[in-house]
Order: structure tokens, then C-alpha cells, then sequence
């Protein structure tokens, strides 16, 4: 049976979910071959120019995603942040070597202060607890094996009443209409329980 999971936490009162958090495991070290950070690369430009495309003219995409976005408003086109790509990245590679879903790792913290550590300054309000997520939309699935289908059920959003992965990647709310920059990371591990990951980070700085 395929397996597909997307999962984001979410508030539009920011104040609602505060994060903080140290790095990543350090005990996990797992050498990237040329096949990982070629499918990453690959993915993470699918997933980021379909995403721009949909945020360009959102109400286009109604029929081929099944969602009506008629009412959701043009975003400007986001801006590539290296930082925000690599705490993407590890995140997506973290939850597969350790084999787990989810905001929080399993040492208990969230995104914000990763990707605060990874270069890409946040306010301060939002590294004062260690478990929260602002920024954050995580997919996997056994047989949502590239960066675009991934993209596209998050916006598709089945079964998430609040529509957050939506909200988030389209900027619908006023907490994340001004988000402009945005990292991704794809990572694949066969033998995991969904094989295929993703972390999307759209950020805002202090």
C-alpha cells in the first residue's frame, strides 16, 4: 500500500506557535553521493519553479490541481535562499536516516532555530521555545517520488481542514504574505518508511 503524508503546523496568529531548537543530530553523518545531491537539486528547482508558477497566477491552476483558487491572490516570485536550502535539505535527509515525519525531531526540537543556525536571521520572538514551527511544510510519501507531485498535494491539501500547507505556500495569510524567500530539500532513502521527503521552508527575516 503507498504511503502519503503531509503535515505542517500552523497559526495565523504567529504568536500561537513559537520554535526554537539546537542543530541537527551530530551523531548522524551520512556521506552524500553524487546520485543524492543530483535527485536533490533536480527536485528542489521542479518543486520551487512549479511552485512560482502556481503563486504567479493561482487561479489557473484550479483545474489541473482539482482545488478552486480563484480567490487566492498573485504572490510575487520567491527568492532562492541558500540557507533556507540547506536547512531544507537536512531536515528531508534527517527524517529519512532517522526514520521519522515530523516538525519536531526526535531530540525533542523544531525548524525555527535551524534555520536561524543555518545563516538566515529570524526575530527573536520566534527562537524563544525549542519545539515550535513558523516556516515549515514537510511531505513523504512511497510513491510521491518528485518535488512537483509533492508540491502539488500540498497545495491539494486532502484531508487538512485548516488547508495549512496552502495558506503556507501561497502566502494566504497575512503572517506569511510577505514570507519572500524559500529553500527546499529532497532526500530519498530506500528501506525508510516513505522513501521519498521533503522540507519547504518559506521564511521571512526579522
Amino acid at each position: 500500500m503507498n504511503k502519503i503524508f503531509i503535515l505542517i503546523i500552523l497559526s495565523i496568529n504567529p504568536f500561537l506557535i513559537s520554535c526554537g531548537g539546537t542543530s541537527f543530530n551530530n551523531d548522524l553523518i551520512v556521506e552524500e553521493s553524487s546520485e543524492a545531491k543530483n535527485l536533490n537539486e533536480t527536485n528542489r528547482k521542479d518543486a520551487f519553479d512549479y511552485l512560482n508558477r502556481v503563486r504567479n497566477k493561482p487561479s489557473a491552476y484550479s483545474d489541473e490541481l482539482g482545488v478552486d483558487l480563484s480567490t487566492v491572490e498573485k504572490r510575487d516570485k520567491l527568492i532562492w535562499s541558500e540557507e533556507l536550502a540547506k536547512a531544507a535539505y537536512e531536515k528531508a535527509k534527517d527524517m529519512a536516516e532517522r526514520d521519522y515525519f515530523a516538525h519536531t525531531d526526535p531530540d525533542g526540537y523544531g525548524m525555527n532555530h535551524k534555520i536561524d543556525a543555518a545563516g538566515f536571521s529570524l526575530a527573536d520572538y520566534l527562537l524563544k521555545s525549542k519545539t515550535a514551527n513558523n516556516f515549515e511544510s514537510i511531505a513523504a510519501g512511497t510513491n510521491r517520488n518528485t518535488g512537483k507531485i509533492m508540491i502539488q498535494q500540498l497545495i491539494i491539501d486532502k484531508g487538512v481542514s485548516s488547508l495549512g500547507h496552502r495558506k503556507h505556500l501561497l502566502g494566504i495569510t497575512d503572517f506569511w504574505a510577505d514570507a519572500e524567500y524559500c529553500g527546499i530539500g529532497f532526500y530519498k532513502k530506500l528501506g525508510s518508511a516513505y522513501t521519498y521527503y521533503m522540507c519547504v521552508l518559506i521564511a521571512k527575516h526579522e
